[in-house]
């Protein structure tokens, strides 16, 4: 008997605890929306094995993606993380990572939380799972206007696909495959 295929990351450690752990789990609170939400704008243009390599730095470099520590670091923080060989380094994401914390504090400052804005988001859930990669897709009506009301609230580097990245990261969406290991084993 073989064993099902993950939707990805078989054969990596790391890749295949994210995916076993993390991947599609509804993820609340909002360094770990910020954090998803970084983590996702750093990976577009590469793989997410890389970003999950590099993790641990981006959570050490963003002090654990508190939104108010990140929105304090300055144009010097800047240069000092183009330097840190340890994390992606480019410097609209960065910024856009400083720039997204002081956007989820401006929420504060309308009662909002990012967790409520977020989640405002998530479609009603799939009655069931995907049978294919080709039902699965890079953007939905959900992560286009996702996208567009977080720009409008200042955040950066945040277009409808890493929207609909950081949809399935943080469990608004559910893409495992009806063959992956994580869905067979909430039928056992």
């Amino acid at each position: 008997m073989t064993t099902p295929a993950r939707c990805f990351g078989d054969g990596d450690p790391l890749y295949e605890a994210y995916h076993d752990t993390e991947w599609g789990v509804p993820v609340h609170g909002e360094a770990a929306l910020l954090e998803r939400i970084a983590l996702e704008g750093f990976q577009s243009g590469l793989s997410w094995i890389t970003v999950l390599r590099k993790r641990d730095a981006f959570r050490e470099v963003f002090h654990g993606f508190d939104p108010e520590a990140v929105a304090g670091l300055g144009a010097d923080d800047v240069l000092r993380l183009l330097g840190d060989a340890r994390i992606i380094r480019n410097r609209q994401k960065i910024e856009a990572t400083v720039g997204n914390a002081r956007a989820v504090l401006a929420l504060h400052e309308d009662g909002r939380t990012l967790d409520e804005v977020f989640w405002s988001f998530a479609p009603p859930p799939r009655p069931t799972p995907l049978a294919s990669y080709e039902q699965m897709t890079s953007t939905t009506p959900e992560s286009v206007a996702m996208a567009k009301a977080l720009k409008k609230l200042g955040f950066r580097f945040f277009g409808p696909t890493t929207a609909y990245a950081a949809m399935q990261a943080c469990g608004l969406v559910d893409d495992h495959l009806a063959t992956c290991p994580v869905v067979l084993a909430r039928v056992r």
